[in-house]
């Protein structure tokens, strides 16, 4: 993915409830990231019908010059946005695609919001479906570009008091253990660490390579295996708002999965409470995002 040498293309959907009234997911993500969009990254949002017909009535991002919009849902706007991720034209192509997910909504179960998700994790492409996520990313991308940060997130990049899932599938296992080994300055500054399964042992015996036999022992909490429950362990502690924040889940989309199911828990745990967790899904997009907190953590702290 191409960053910086154009203005970036960002898709925008959101599900219903997530459009309707003054204090719905839509309005406090676009409040709350008005001027990172319109002032710092300036980026052209493709947006599907009904989302923003609701950004007009709300107000939201009212004279924004770089706004597309695409068909209602029924008429084939997701789809279209699965076709923009994939295209190679980076006059078309997406950069990432923010869809705010209510949990609730059927329709994001329809093969193609399935197939959006599943397009940006091929394409290395962030797809950020809660309020959390998006307002990061965001966050991030901007800080990149030379914007100064917002002290309003100051409090989520105090790695003291925040926690971090690490997950991997077994074709993302080795991916893992290298982002782990690239960034463990960073991950070691998480207040708590756990991992799913085989994925924990790894990455305790990679803490035990770097910090001694005795420090490294325990480095992440394991739980069990994802088709054994671990997905929903996680999940508890997500729901709680209390340990786990951000989840690195890097899956692999070519190959079924018998735990389907167990995957989705975890995802709709997250956005549940869409303001306060993310999961971020690919190694591309892991490998950034953790650079860039890299920065923005030096930034807090400067």
């Amino acid at each position: 993915m191409t960053f910086h040498t154009r203005r970036y293309r960002i898709g925008l959907v959101s599900n219903r409830h997530h459009q309707d009234g003054p204090q719905s997911a839509l309005v406090r993500l676009l409040r709350c990231s008005a001027e990172t969009i319109e002032k710092h990254l300036q980026p052209e949002l493709i947006v599907v019908g009904r989302t923003l017909d609701a950004m007009e009535q709300l107000n939201l991002l009212p004279d924004y010059p770089h706004i597309e919009r695409f068909p209602y849902g029924h008429q084939g706007g997701l789809m279209r946005l699965v076709a923009r991720v994939v295209d190679t034209d980076p006059a078309q192509t997406l950069d990432a695609v923010i869809y705010l997910i209510d949990p609730t909504d059927p329709s994001s179960t329809f093969p193609e919001a399935v197939a959006l998700k599943r397009q940006c994790i091929i394409h290395g492409k962030p797809f950020l479906s809660t309020v959390a996520a998006a307002r990061e990313w965001l966050e991030l991308e901007a800080i990149a570009t030379g914007a100064p940060s917002n002290p309003e997130l100051d409090s989520t990049f105090d790695l003291a008091q925040e926690g971090i899932a690490l997950i991997a599938h077994d074709a993302c296992k080795e991916r893992m253990l290298t982002i782990a080994k690239h960034h463990f300055n960073l991950l070691d500054q998480f207040a708590f660490r756990c991992a799913t399964g085989t994925t924990g042992s790894l990455l305790n015996q990679l803490a035990q390579q770097i910090k001694g036999e005795e420090a490294g022992r325990n480095w992440v909490k394991p739980f069990l295996s994802g088709p054994m429950g671990g997905d929903a362990q996680i999940a508890e502690l997500i729901l709680d708002k209390q340990q786990c924040r951000r989840v690195l889940f890097l899956e692999d989309p070519h190959v079924a999965r018998q735990h389907e199911a167990d995957i989705q828990l975890l995802e709709r745990a997250a956005r549940t409470v869409t303001d306060y967790a993310m999961c971020i899904s690919d190694a591309q997009c892991t490998e950034r995002w953790l650079t860039l907190m890299e920065k923005r953590v030096a930034m807090r702290t400067a």
